[in-house]
């Protein structure tokens, strides 16, 4: 008798949910763990065509850290599709205005550039404060390792 892989389903998988505090954490090794726990490269029941991966909430996302001198020569370029229409925003006053989107940003990089990819990453959800509005959810903490 042959062993036979297991392949999850789609309906088949509970969701756990996650928090994970930012404060002090740089923002690549933070962004490497939530998206293995998206992903659910974290699980033995990982399949790669199936969303198989967890809910991530990220709190005090103001207070992430940036190392060596990216603070002030780190630029983040976007471009609505117009001519001589390119933003550009240091990474400084990013931090400043929209933290949110810099852990976003980042943990999208590391996500599969497809459909699936941006279906797991609406399972992030990221907050400035210390507050957020999944305590119903029981969030679990995620160890991050540095």
């Amino acid at each position: 008798m042959s062993q036979k892989t297991y392949l999850a389903k789609s309906g088949e998988m509970n969701k756990k949910w996650y928090v994970v505090d930012a404060t002090d954490k740089p923002v690549g090794r933070l962004a490497v763990d939530i998206a293995k726990v998206l992903m659910g490269k974290n699980k033995p029941t990982y399949t790669p065509h199936v969303d198989t991966g967890d809910f991530v909430v990220v709190i005090n996302a103001e207070k992430v850290l940036l190392t060596g001198k990216k603070l002030e020569d780190k630029i983040y370029r976007r471009h609505s599709g117009y001519p001589g229409n390119m933003k550009e925003i240091k990474a400084k006053e990013m931090i400043s205005s929209h933290p949110e989107r810099l852990i976003e940003l980042t943990v999208k990089g590391m996500m599969p550039k497809n459909v699936l990819g941006r279906h797991m990453l609406k399972k992030l959800k990221v907050y400035r404060g210390s507050e957020h509005p999944h305590i119903a959810q029981r969030p679990q903490p995620l160890s991050v390792d540095l």
